[in-house]
C-alpha cells in the first residue's frame, strides 16, 4: 500500500511548503491506520529535504511518479522512498531508496570469526548508534537488495507488466572516510554491487544512477501497477525452489509423510477454489519428519502459484533450512521472504496467505515480542486469520519454555474462532535415533517423563553411550564429526552466556579441565557452521534440527537422589529465560509453577537426547545421575 503517491512536481512543492511530514503523517494514518511518533516526523523532515534537492535536477522528468513509505503487503516492511518512470524503450522502471541518517557505522564484534565458521547471515550487519546506543542492525544495501526481492517475487505486476526495480540506498549524513570504512568492508560487496550506497558529498552520483532508468515520467502510472498487483509467486522463483529440493535426500517423503503432504497440498489447493478457512494439525514426535513435510509443502505450494511462508518461533531451524536449500546461482537472500518467525503476523492482514506452514508449533508464544515491547494479542489467532490454510506440525511433549504457548486445544480454539474447518493428522514412524521407537520409549522412562515398557535398550540398534568426564565426551564428538561433519556437543542451560556478554571472555562451559563458549550470538546456524565443532549447542539452537550424533552434557539442574531422577531449577542459569513468570511462584512452594518447570527441565534433555540420528553420548554432572543412567543402560 502506498502512503504517500504524487509527481515530482507536487513532491517538491510539499517540500518546499513545509508541510511533507504533515502529509505522510496523515496518510499514514488513514492508508495504514497507524501513529506516528516525533522521531519518525523529524526523520521525514530531514530525509525528504534531501531528497528535494536530489530531484532538483532539470533532466529528472517533472512527471516522474513518487511514492513515500510504501507499505509491501505480505510483511511488515516499508520502503521509504521511490521514484518511478520509463526509459529510453518506455519499459517501466522504478528506483528503490532506502534512506538512512546514520552518522557513524561500526562492524560486528567478530565479525571475522562469524564469517569463518559460516554464520550467514551476520555478514549482512553493521552496528550504527540508534537512540543514544550502539545496535546491531541490517546493512542497507542489503536491505534495498531484499525489497526488490520480496516485490519482484511475489508481485503479479512486476513479473508482467514488467517493471524493473533498481535498489539503492543513501546515507546523506554519513561520510565515507577510508578504504577500510565499516559500510564498505569486502564482505558487504556482494550487496553494494546490488544495491549501490551513496553517502554525504555523493548527491551528483545518486542523480546519475536515477537517471539511468527514468528518461521521461509515467504520471505515477508505473506505482499505480506495483499497488495493484495481485500477490503471487514469480515462475522463476518456482523453477528455482523445486531445483534446489531435487536430488536431496534428506527432503525426501517416505511412507506416511507422502500420505500427509498430498492431504494437505488437496486442503491448500481447496483453499485457493473455494476461498474458506481450513486449519490442519499435524502429530509428531521428534524425528518422524515434521520438518521434511513442511518444505516439501513450501516448494510445491509456490510451484502452484499460492502464496506460502514457513514459520516458526525459533529461528535456528528457519536460517539452517535457508542455507540448506540454497543450490546453484539461487543466493540465500533469494527465498529467505519465505521464511518467517511466528511474531511477523501481527500487523498482517487477513487471508493476505494462501497458506502458512507452521512448524514447532508447540513453541509459539502466547504474545510477539519485539526486544522489551510486547505487540499483538495472541500468535495461533494472528496465523490463523492471516492465511486461507494453516498447518500445525506439533509435538506437545517438547514444551522447553515458560512461554511455549501452543497446543492443540489452542489451535482448535481460535480455528472455531475463525469459523474454520479442522483436520487432524500424524506422523507416528521415526526416522532419527535410527528409526528406533524403542529408543525413545525408553528414554522417556528414563527421565521419569512417562511410565513405558521399554526399561532397557536391549534389542535396540542406537548408539548410547554414557562417559566419565566432559573431555572424553568432546573427544568422542570430534571423532564423529571427522567422519561426516555433522556432530556437535549440546548442554542444558546451566552455565551463564559470558562471552554474548563480554565478547572478549574465551568460555562459558567450564567443569573442571573442560572449556568452551556457547555458540556465537552472532552464528544462526550452529547445526551446519564448520567451527560450531567448537562451540557448545542449546536448546534454543538444536530444536527442530539434526545431527548424526550429539554429545550431551546434562547439569546440575538434573539429578539422581534417594532412588529418584529429579529437577532442581535452582542451578539453572540466572540469565536463564525459559523459566521467566515461574521461578517467584516455585519459591512460593506454588505446586503448579513447581510441576511445569519439572516438566521443561525434563522435557528439555528430551529433546537435547533426540536430535542425534546415529547416536547419544552423555556427561552428567551430578555423578548420581551418571552412575543411574550406565545402571539402566548396562542392565
Amino acid at each position: 500500500m502506498l502512503v504517500y503517491l504524487g509527481e515530482k512536481s507536487q513532491f517538491l512543492e510539499d517540500v518546499l511548503n513545509g508541510y511533507i511530514d504533515n502529509t505522510i503523517e496523515q496518510q499514514m494514518r488513514s492508508v495504514l491506520s497507524r501513529s506516528v511518533g516525533i522521531s519518525e516526523k523529524r526523520s521525514w523532515q530531514h530525509s525528504m529535504m534531501y531528497m528535494s534537492q536530489i530531484l532538483h535536477d532539470p533532466d529528472i522528468p517533472m512527471d516522474a511518479g513518487i511514492a513515500i513509505e510504501f507499505s509491501i503487503p505480505q510483511s511488515a516492511k516499508r520502503v521509504d522512498f521511490i521514484i518511478s518512470g520509463l526509459d529510453d524503450e518506455q519499459k517501466h522502471h522504478a528506483v528503490i531508496v532506502e534512506l538512512k541518517q546514520w552518522s557513524e557505522v561500526q562492524p560486528v564484534e567478530n565479525i571475522e570469526q562469524l564469517i569463518n565458521v559460516g554464520t550467514a547471515k551476520m555478514t549482512q550487519r553493521v552496528r550504527t548508534r540508534f537512540q543514544g546506543t550502539l545496535q546491531t542492525t541490517v546493512h542497507p544495501a542489503y536491505q534495498a537488495f531484499s525489497y526488490k526481492t520480496l516485490i519482484s517475487d511475489f508481485n503479479a505486476n512486476v513479473q508482467d507488466v514488467p517493471i524493473h526495480l533498481n535498489p539503492c540506498a543513501y546515507l546523506h549524513n554519513y561520510e565515507n572516510t577510508d578504504a577500510n570504512d565499516p559500510l564498505f568492508l569486502p564482505h558487504f560487496k556482494e550487496f553494494i554491487d546490488q544495491a549501490p550506497v551513496f553517502c554525504r558529498g555523493d548527491a551528483k552520483k545518486l542523480q546519475q544512477f536515477i537517471k539511468q532508468f527514468i528518461k521521461t515520467g509515467d504520471k505515477k502510472q508505473t506505482l499505480v501497477y506495483i499497488e495493484e498487483g495481485d500477490i503471487r509467486p514469480s515462475k522463476s522463483l518456482q523453477d528455482a525452489l523445486a531445483a534446489m529440493l531435487r536430488g536431496k535426500r534428506e527432503f525426501m517423503l517416505i511412507d506416511e509423510q507422502e500420505v500427509v503432504f498430498q492431504r494437505i497440498l488437496a486442503s491448500a489447493k481447496l483453499c485457493n477454489e473455494d476461498r474458506r478457512k481450513r486449519v490442519f494439525i499435524v502429530k509428531g514426535g521428534p524425528g518422524t519428519g515434521k520438518t521434511v513435510v513442511a518444505i516439501n509443502l513450501l516448494v510445491q505450494l509456490i510451484r502452484t502459484r499460492i502464496y506460502c511462508a514457513y514459520v516458526t518461533k525459533n529461528s535456528a531451524p528457519r536460517n539452517v533450512f535457508e542455507v540448506k536449500l540454497v543450490e546453484g546461482a539461487m543466493k540465500k537472500r533469494d527465498i529467505s521472504n519465505l521464511f518467517k518467525s511466528s511474531g511477523a503476523f501481527v500487523d498482517a492482514q487477513e487471508n493476505v496467505f494462501g497458506a502458512l506452514l507452521v512448524d514447532e508449533a508447540h513453541r509459539l508464544n502466547k504474545e510477539s515480542r519485539f526486544g522489551p515491547v510486547v505487540r499483538g494479542e495472541n500468535q495461533i489467532k494472528e496465523i490463523v486469520k492471516a492465511s486461507h490454510l494453516s498447518v500445525f506440525f506439533i509435538d506437545e511433549a517438547q514444551r522447553v519454555t515458560a512461554q511455549d504457548y501452543g497446543s492443540i486445544p489452542a489451535i482448535k480454539q481460535w480455528a472455531n474462532y475463525f469459523h474454520a474447518e479442522v483436520y487432524e493428522d500424524e506422523l507416528s514412524s521415526q526416522f532419527r535415533c535410527n528409526g528406533s521407537d524403542g529408543y525413545l520409549a525408553w528414554l522417556d522412562h528414563v527421565l521419569r517423563i512417562r511410565v513405558t515398557a521399554n526399561t532397557t535398550l536391549e534389542g535396540i540398534d542406537y548408539d548410547f553411550r554414557v562417559v566419565d568426564t566432559p573431555g572424553e565426551l568432546e573427544r568422542l564428538i570430534r571423532e564423529k564429526n571427522e567422519i561426516d561433519g555433522k556432530a556437535r556437543l549440546l548442554a542444558g542451560y546451566c552455565w551463564e552466556w559470558e562471552t554474548k556478554r563480554h565478547p572478549e571472555k574465551a568460555v562459558d562451559v567450564t567443569i573442571g579441565d573442560f572449556a568452551m563458549p556457547w555458540n556465537l550470538s552472532g552464528d544462526r546456524t550452529f547445526a551446519i557452521s564448520e567451527g560450531s565443532i567448537d562451540q557448545v549447542g542449546c536448546i534454543h539452537t538444536t530444536q527442530g534440527l539434526e545431527f548424526s550424533h550429539v554429545g550431551v552434557i546434562i547439569g546440575e539442574d538434573l539429578k539422581f537422589e534417594q532412588g529418584r531422577v529429579v529437577t532442581d531449577y535452582t542451578k539453572r542459569a540466572k540469565s536463564d529465560k525459559s523459566l521467566n513468570g515461574l521461578i517467584g511462584p516455585a519459591r512460593k512452594g506454588n505446586l503448579e509453577a513447581l510441576s511445569v518447570i519439572d516438566s521443561i527441565i525434563r522435557n528439555t534433555y528430551r529433546t537435547l537426547m533426540t536430535r542425534g540420528m546415529r547416536g547419544c553420548y552423555v556427561y552428567c554432572v551430578d555423578a548420581g545421575l551418571g552412575e543411574y543412567l550406565r545402571g539402566v543402560v548396562n542392565r
